[in-house]
């Protein structure tokens, strides 16, 4: 199994106005290295991001694969409401400090996650730019952008007079435009969760930042409580091989150990078939057969791979997944995106994984994706 090759970064992909996407870090493990450019026949794109999956049990080695099963989520705590208080000094994920005079009013947000976040909390009409890979929600399609995933625009951002960026880590938001920004004088809030914990730790800072702890504080909990609704429904449940692809245009990408998605399967109620080394993002297929997956989600399925596409591969017939048809495609924008639809994502997998898992609520459907309202014949695409 060889080692990526490092490729400019990021930690989500989507929205892109290109045949192109990259399948990014927070996705794929906690690893520096980068996955190349990936050129598919699609202009949508897959959303992911690198992460730890915390208190995970000891990992089982299958065919050179590695799965591991996630221990109990812990139970939001109470405790007093939080108010914001201005000026307020915050440390961001990367050890940066910054100092806000007031709650900012003009605030511009640099991934799609924080964007949701923002709004989430009554934040948004002060959003006043966004990437051109924000999808969501509706209003942001609006607004106008100030980064792609190879450059920010660093004079369009100050001429909106903006007194809060917010960007991503680990390289999602190039780091020199960070820099730029801070000379010049405008604070910059960078996040980058590292886990499921991660995310609603950011959710609470991006509260804080933008003077709405309270509902950041609420939002928090409630992802929270939805998240240990799911895996107390999953954890007395048989745990499928499960395998997420995340591309197979040429090589075949799936979560490394540790990884984000890895950590979502394991929590949706999956025993996770990963690459088996966190520096490691492509699996060779004659090790995926050996692990035999019993469930292959089908991450990039907003790139047309469909379950029909993946049978018609060779060597993909041998394995039990594809020979029982439990091939399913998702929307993975909900499954990967660190942001305030992570337990309708959680819900996503788990119904892809167990059909027949009954879960209280739902939301719309109308999507060919796995979905938290879809049925069980629907979920594996039969009639």
């Amino acid at each position: 199994m060889r080692t990526v090759p490092q490729a400019p970064p990021s930690e989500m992909s989507e929205g892109l106005r290109r045949p192109s996407r990259r399948i990014a870090p927070f996705a794929l493990g906690r690893s520096s290295h980068r996955l190349p450019v990936i050129l598919v026949a699609a202009v949508f794109a897959l959303s992911a991001c690198t992460t730890t999956s915390p208190g995970s049990g000891g990992s089982v080695t299958t065919a050179s694969a590695t799965s591991a099963t996630p221990a109990s989520p812990a139970a939001p705590s109470a405790s007093p409401a939080p108010t914001a208080s201005f000026p307020l000094t915050l440390t961001d994920d990367e050890g940066g400090s910054l100092t806000l005079p007031t709650a900012p009013r003009k605030i511009v947000s640099l991934t799609p996650g924080t964007t949701e976040i923002a709004f989430a909390i009554g934040a948004g009409s002060r959003v006043v730019a966004t990437t051109d890979f924000d999808d969501y929600p509706a209003e942001v399609k609006s607004l106008p952008h100030v980064a792609t995933y190879e450059a920010v625009d660093v004079e369009k951002i100050v001429g909106l007079g903006a007194d809060l960026v917010i960007a991503g880590g680990n390289g999602f938001t190039k780091p020199d435009a960070v820099t730029r920004l801070r000379a010049l004088g405008i604070p910059v809030l960078v996040v980058y969760a590292k886990d499921v914990p991660g995310v609603l730790s950011d959710v609470r800072l991006v509260g804080q930042a933008v003077g709405e702890p309270a509902r950041a504080a609420n939002l928090a909990a409630s992802m929270q409580a939805g998240i240990d609704q799911i895996a107390a429904a999953t954890r007395p449940l048989p745990r499928p091989r499960t395998f997420c692809e995340l591309d197979a245009t040429k090589e075949i990408y799936g979560p490394a150990p540790n990884s984000f998605v890895a950590e979502m399967v394991a929590l949706a109620g999956g025993d996770p078939i990963t690459t088996g080394d966190p520096g490691v993002f492509s699996i060779p297929l004659e090790k995926l057969v050996a692990a035999d997956p019993e469930v292959i989600l089908l991450g990039d399925a907003n790139f047309g791979t469909t379950p029909a596409v993946v049978k018609a591969r060779p060597g993909w017939g041998a394995m039990s997944a594809v020979k029982a048809g439990l091939v399913v495609p998702i929307d993975d924008t909900t499954v990967s995106r660190p942001g305030p639809r992570l337990a309708e994502g959680l819900r996503v997998l788990a119904l892809a994984i167990h059909p027949d898992l009954q879960l209280p609520g739902a939301s719309p459907s109308g999507s060919p994706f796995a979905s938290p309202s879809a049925s069980p014949a629907a979920l594996l695409g039969r009639p």
